[in-house]
This record gives structure tokens, sequence and C-alpha cells, in this order.
């Protein structure tokens, strides 16, 4: 695991946590001075999804792991605020049940919190793991452009860059990491009311992907902020850097 620092060290600490399979840069890069304004931004790249290291991602909780001692030994065990983008939403709910450090601000940016029995979730994760890898080798730029093409969508475009499809080819990412991320994902569950003295849990609510997103926030966290929005799965985050910086900031008293 690696990570990316930025800004002002005198400010508070928003740590930065990407989507399934998304690079770090591609998730986060056009927020990050958005956000200097406010926050000491670190953006975690997980294990297997980074260039700079030779490694595969293990398991949910392993990673999880890795972020808490990374925060003990940087931060002595306490940052402002830590967003979840999709998937790394899952690990926010997971550092919040854990207690191993503490944060003040918990943010899941639409995450789905999708649960699945291992045999159900070890054939759909090894059918995307084929279609993500791929991807990613760069083998469907042109279904790519020509999808963008014929539905003229912006937020399309943006969340194809999240994954780096259509872009720069990301061939240090292994099928291993793709399915071992998809796959721990869908099998480590959360706690039903989490909760953590001095912690408010924000959920980024995309409306348009249905209510019962909203039930499992309610589910798994007790007395959350939520937080609706009138967008798909991250579009505050994919298509309006600005706005999105501004409603973290807010959910973090400033």
């Amino acid at each position: 695991m690696r990570t990316y620092e930025f800004g002002d060290r005198h400010k508070p600490v928003v740590l930065l946590l990407p989507g399934t399979c998304c690079h770090w840069k591609n998730n986060f890069f056009n927020v990050i001075p958005y956000l200097e304004r406010y926050f000491y931004v670190v953006c975690i790249s997980y294990d297997g999804f980074d260039e700079n290291e030779e490694a595969t991602f293990p398991t949910m909780l392993e990673e999880t792991e890795k972020i808490e001692s990374y925060v003990k030994k940087r931060f002595q065990g306490h940052v402002c605020c830590i967003y979840g983008c999709s998937l790394g939403g899952s690990l926010v709910g997971l550092l919040a049940q854990r207690h191993q450090i503490s944060f003040e601000h918990g943010i899941l940016g639409s995450s789905d919190l999708d649960q699945e029995k291992p045999l159900h979730a070890k054939i759909s994760c090894s059918i995307a793991t084929l279609f993500l890898h791929a991807a990613l080798q760069g083998k469907f730029d042109m279904t790519a452009r020509l999808l963008k093409k014929a539905t003229k969508s912006d937020y399309l475009e943006k969340m194809l860059s999240f994954f780096g499809i259509d872009g720069d080819k990301k061939d240090f990412i292994s099928k291993k990491s793709i399915y071992n991320q998809a796959y721990s994902d869908l099998i480590t569950s959360l706690e039903d009311q989490i909760e953590q003295n001095g912690l408010t849990v924000h959920c980024f609510y995309a409306q348009k992907m249905g209510k019962k997103y909203l039930e499992r926030y309610k589910k798994h966290f007790k007395s959350p902020d939520i937080r609706k929005h009138c967008l798909k799965h991250e579009e505050l985050l994919a298509c309006y850097p600005k706005l999105w910086s501004e409603e973290v900031a807010r959910c973090c008293g400033f």
C-alpha cells in the first residue's frame, strides 16, 4: 500500500479511499486542489493498484489493518475525516467498527455495501474480473469511445476514467488483485448500528441509485447524516468536483 500527501501539514487531515479497481490519481486528482483549501490531503493507493510497487490486493480486512497501521504511525492514530469512494465506503465502515483509530467524520460516497454468499460472489467476481482486466489492458478502448459517443454522457466518461478505461493502460494491475478486492468486499460484512465516540458518519446518498441503499446506510450506521443528491452513483465526485469538495468541507464543519 502506498500513500500520497498534499498540502499544508498543519491543516486537518482528510484520508481519501478509492473505489473498486480505481487508481488513486484517476479517482481523486481533480478534487485535490479544492480540498487543499481546507485539509491536508492523503490519498491511499491500495495494494495491487499502484505502479510504484509490486503487490497483490489481499483482503478488505488486511487492507483495513494496513490503513490503521499507517494512521497510527503517521498521525498518532487520529485524522479528521475519511472519505470512501464506492468500495472505499466499506473500508470506512470497517475502520469505524474496529475502533483501532479515531476520526471525527467518515463519509460514504454513494457506496452500495452489497453482500453476497461466497458461491455467488465467486461467480460474479470471476466474470467481472475478466472484463475489468481486459479493459485496463486497453482492449476495450474503442468500445468505450463508441459507448460514450452513443450516449453523449459526460457522467459515463468520468466514471470510466475512474477505472482508467479509455486512458492510460494499467498493465500493473493483475487479475488476482481485481478478483481479491471485489470478492472480499462482497463477503466481508459490516456490523449493524456501527458507532464510535466522537464520530459522525455522513452518507452521500445518490437518490437515482434507489431507496434500498438508503435503508442499508440506516441499517449499518447509528444515526447517519444522510446527504441526499438527486444524482447517480458518485456523480457528485465525478462531474462536480468543486461542489463535492465543498460538501466534504461542510460535513467537517467548514
